[in-house]
């Protein structure tokens, strides 16, 4: 590791412990570096950070004014959510909207992330449902799209579904690169995920800020539901609704798994797309407020704030506090 590399570090009792390499790409809307560190050329799976391209299919096809979604719902679709009883309910009626049960849902169960619920779910002798994975609000609006076209709606997470051949073309759009470009996977919820590099995901985030800043419809409703319904997107006491909080609606967050973070900007019309190289997820919170704090799009008022976020604290099994994580972030610029 050298003093130019961007990292979080994990200490314990202020030993350094372990290192998270990180990489970074910010991109304006013309699609010029304007930041990096790392390598802004790496190329890997974006996964839930495409949630807010993914789901201005929606708007744009018009199911979401056809089937009258609301700017909750529409923020479901767009987020991570932690299957606590609001989100469940709004993937529920997103569902209802489009005449389908939750055994539709292809993207199975697994326990809410909300400690609350989870403690509920299971005092009360109850298995979670597809309704609480986290990403049943984008697969609800998926179905809801199926229908709207008039699709099947059977298999309509595989690669071969006009639903997912709809999702790739809107993040190859955004992202500007051709279709057969964008590297293909199965996401853990079994949808099609995308591929590639940092860069271009800047740049999908930076475009669509710039377009929801010059008023496209599309884009303009799905910010302004992220921004307007943090907590739908993720959850409270979770980095993406408190960034978003924190921000007072001058960004939106999406973060992916394996340490995948994107962040656009609509008043600078700046993308950021950040990757933790190990996949660690506890260092995608601490690097991407650190970014923004370098970039100056949050003040030290604000970094204040998202303290729990930036410097989480290592807990031992007797819920002792043993260390901490420490962002280390060190972006240049092209002309540096």
């Amino acid at each position: 590791m050298t003093e130019a590399e961007s990292v979080v570090e994990v200490v314990r009792n202020a030993v350094p412990e372990s290192w998270h390499r990180v990489h970074v790409a910010v991109v304006d809307a013309r699609g010029v570096l304007r930041a990096s560190t790392g390598d802004p050329e790496l190329c890997t799976f974006i996964r839930s950070s495409s949630k807010p391209l993914q789901a201005l299919a929606l708007v744009d096809d018009g199911a979401a004014e056809r089937f009258g979604i609301t700017s909750a719902e529409l923020a479901l679709c767009c987020g991570s959510h932690a299957g606590t009883a609001r989100h469940v309910a709004a993937a529920e009626s997103i569902l209802a909207k489009a005449g389908c049960t939750p055994e539709a849902l292809a993207c199975g169960a697994h326990p809410p992330f909300d400690d609350h619920t989870r403690q509920e779910l299971e005092e009360a002798g109850l298995a979670p449902g597809r309704l609480h994975n986290n990403c049943s609000g984008k697969h609800a609006g998926m179905l809801l799209l199926a229908r709207a076209h008039g699709w099947e709606t059977d298999g309509y997470q595989r690669v071969e579904h006009p639903v997912q051949g709809r999702m790739l073309g809107e993040v190859a759009r955004w992202a500007r690169v051709p279709q057969e470009a964008v590297g293909l996977g199965t996401d853990g919820c079994g949808v099609v995920t995308f591929a590639l590099p940092l860069r271009h995901m800047a740049l999908a985030y930076a475009g669509f800020a710039a377009a929801a800043r010059a008023g496209e419809p599309g884009p303009s409703r799905i910010v302004e539901a992220m921004t307007a319904h943090p907590e739908m997107v993720a959850g409270e006491g979770r980095i993406c609704t408190e960034l978003t909080r924190v921000a007072g609606g001058r960004a939106f967050a999406k973060i992916g798994a394996e340490g995948v973070y994107c962040v656009g900007v609509p008043g600078a019309e700046l993308g950021i797309a950040l990757k933790v190289e190990d996949g660690a997820q506890r260092a995608a919170g601490p690097a991407i407020v650190a970014v923004l704090r370098e970039l100056d799009l949050i003040s030290e008022d604000d970094l204040g704030r998202l303290h729990t976020f930036v410097f989480p604290e290592v807990v031992n099994t007797r819920g002792e506090t043993v260390g901490q994580l420490r962002p280390r972030i060190h972006l240049t610029t092209p002309d540096a």
